[in-house]
């Protein structure tokens, strides 16, 4: 049976070399073991990305017998509509997968429109224990199949002394609150006085950077903190390979790869617990987690990973483990056979 996919998503970093969503490497990996991928789509600019799905999946519906759509919270969710819509009158199988720490609260405002596009798909999948249950009262049968990581791309390093080398990397956006990774570093600056942290990430045009550099001026912390931007994703090894402590502020948060990535690595990681992320690590045992927006309980858990000895290398080590566990040489397993068996059961 010949192995043909259409894929739907934002592709972020497929010809900048930037940050690249889990859909992106879907793709490459899925075309690795042999399947005919057809993708789409790259506009930054929402109406003209669901022109190209939407032309995309009309003249190239001989070319794939399933899809894969993703689906994330807010005007994204029309784009999915569309797409499901158009795939529907097509006769064309599909596979749902969620995205985003969002999902479940425009959930609870729209849940008949949720409901009703969940029930539409062959397979609903989601890379959270936090996604599947929050979504489990609208489709049962979600399955979990993890954000993977190419763990070759990534060189874990064991910290002997963890120093103050802090690392944000994350979008800079006010829902991943990087305000409060400054404040932090204000905080922890007079027990620490070589105390560094560096925020590498886009700017997503929401005025976070501005407000964050204004903040960073009136604390008075420009020396200690510097402002990276967006990198080349080839490059973030190397990032990491700089600090010894991923710090994670956000608000809202699924299963990000950005956290993943450090705990191969071998930073060790202090973050809010929002969303999925307690799914993901077990605080005390793979990192330390703090309620979110609280500048004095992570600085403390920065403070403990510094001064109490013999905890950054436990939480790294476990974390490393852990991380060794989503591979995307085991995750594209899931992928192919969850494809394999859409498209046997589909009558076209």
């Amino acid at each position: 049976m010949a192995k043909r996919v259409l894929v739907l998503g934002f592709f972020s970093g497929r010809h900048s070399g930037m940050y690249r969503f889990v859909t992106e490497d879907l793709i490459d990996h899925l075309t690795a073991i042999g399947w005919q991928v057809t993708g789409a789509s790259a506009y930054r600019n929402r109406p003209l990305r669901l022109i190209d799905m939407m032309l995309t999946s009309w003249r190239a519906r001989p070319a794939y017998d399933v899809a894969v759509i993703d689906v994330f919270s807010g005007l994204a969710f029309r784009q999915a509509e569309a797409n499901v819509w158009q795939l529907q009158r097509l006769k064309k199988p599909f596979v749902l997968t969620l995205h985003g720490g969002n999902l479940p609260e425009f959930s609870k405002k729209h849940p008949e429109r949720v409901r009703r596009l969940l029930a539409a798909a062959a397979a609903v999948t989601a890379p959270s224990g936090y996604l599947r249950g929050a979504l489990h009262h609208l489709r049962a049968d979600i399955m979990l199949v993890p954000n993977p990581l190419d763990l070759s791309l990534y060189h874990y390093r064991q910290r002997g002394q963890f120093r103050p080398r802090l690392l944000y990397l994350r979008a800079l956006h006010a829902v991943y609150n990087p305000m409060l990774a400054v404040r932090v570093v204000a905080h922890l600056r007079s027990s620490f006085p070589d105390i560094q942290l560096a925020m590498v990430g886009p700017d997503k045009g929401d005025g976070t950077l501005q407000a964050v550099q204004a903040e960073i001026n009136r604390l008075g912390v420009g020396e200690q903190v510097k402002i990276i931007g967006g990198v080349p994703k080839s490059t973030v090894p190397s990032w990491h390979d700089q600090a010894d402590i991923f710090i994670n502020p956000t608000n809202v948060d699924n299963t990000p790869i950005s956290l993943m990535e450090a705990m191969a690595s071998g930073l060790c990681v202090v973050s809010t617990n929002v969303g999925g992320i307690p799914d993901l690590v077990a605080d005390g045992q793979e990192a330390l987690l703090v309620p979110p927006d609280d500048v004095e309980a992570m600085a403390a858990a920065v403070t403990r990973v510094l001064t109490e000895p013999g905890l950054g290398q436990r939480l790294t080590t476990a974390a490393a483990a852990h991380a060794a566990q989503l591979d995307w040489e085991t995750v594209i397993q899931q992928w192919d056979q969850l494809l394999t068996s859409v498209t046997a059961s589909s009558p076209n």
